[in-house]
């Protein structure tokens, strides 16, 4: 695997932590069989992308980018989705978050 599909799994995998993560919300403690599949299956995709990003990026990198993704992603659709807080410093501070991301990519 070359490191430029370490860094496509990276990102994918992200993207199915933001799934996985709201969806642990939809799926109420997972009594609601639907939610409770999707947010399963996206834990599963999750994780197994990741561990083969790891295979060729840094363990480090690859897991802060990871939950990086997870973590914007998630709060960015919990304001979208959910109504959560557009406080300012919450943004302020998924925009660190973001800088952070773009940081451990450059510095490889």
């Amino acid at each position: 695997m070359t490191e430029s599909r370490g860094w496509f799994y990276v990102i994918v995998a992200g993207l199915f932590e933001v799934v996985w993560a709201i969806g642990l919300k939809y799926s109420e403690g997972f009594s609601r069989p639907a939610p409770t599949a999707l947010t399963v299956f996206a834990m599963v995709a999750s994780m197994w992308l990741l561990a083969q990003a790891i295979r060729v990026l840094p363990a480090g990198t690859s897991y802060t980018v990871w939950v990086g993704i997870g973590a914007v992603g998630t709060a960015a659709l919990g304001i979208i989705l959910l109504g959560e807080s557009r406080q300012p410093l919450r943004l302020a501070s998924i925009a660190l978050i973001i800088i952070g991301i773009v940081g451990l990519k450059l510095a490889k």
